[in-house]
């Protein structure tokens, strides 16, 4: 899909199976207008769907570029480009659930804190530390871009107690 042909108003969240969830996201080499357009339009489809965070991939487009704001306000709204993490530290187990998987929440082990390295809608490269529920989420959406789901990071008991909720979310994709 070129980027350029995009019918930002026809984007929405893809559910869990869809193959583009599992599909791993190119870097952006160009950032534009388009890319501005693309992140203002998942900052609607976040808000709206009451999330805080949301990556490309979620909503079809296959580029390493996730938004999060952990008000979930959008005014609040970071947009993150081509991350990289490193200097993981600690654990932490928070609850996480995913506009991906609705109704779909488990606790996953992370680290609790790590170093982002990305690049801002201008291409400015930039370093943020983040922890707790940042460090989290900056995580969860990285994974997106990996082709990863939180589930993939469950525990066997976890994962068996969601089975319903995924089974589910199965059924309705192969109903479409």
């Amino acid at each position: 899909m070129l980027i350029e042909n995009m019918k930002l108003d026809k984007l929405y969240i893809r559910h869990y199976p869809d193959p583009i969830l599992r599909q791993k996201a190119e870097n952006l080499t160009e950032i534009g207008d388009t890319i501005a357009a693309l992140a203002e339009r998942m900052t609607e489809i976040m808000v709206k769907a009451g999330g805080i965070g949301l990556a490309a991939t979620q909503v079809g487009v296959p580029l390493r570029m996730f938004i999060f704001s952990l008000t979930a306000k959008p005014e609040d709204v970071q947009v993150i480009i081509n991350p990289e993490l490193k200097n993981f530290q600690g654990v932490s187990e928070i609850e996480e659930g995913c506009l991906s998987l609705p109704d779909v929440r488990a606790k996953v082990r992370r680290p609790a804190a790590c170093t982002l390295t990305a690049r801002d809608l201008d291409g400015n490269e930039f370093t943020m530390d983040a922890v707790d529920m940042a460090a989290t989420v900056i995580q969860h959406e990285t994974d997106h871009l990996d082709g990863k789901l939180f589930i993939d990071r469950l525990s066997t008991i976890s994962r068996f107690a969601c089975r319903r909720g995924i089974r589910q979310l199965e059924e309705e994709f192969e109903d479409r």
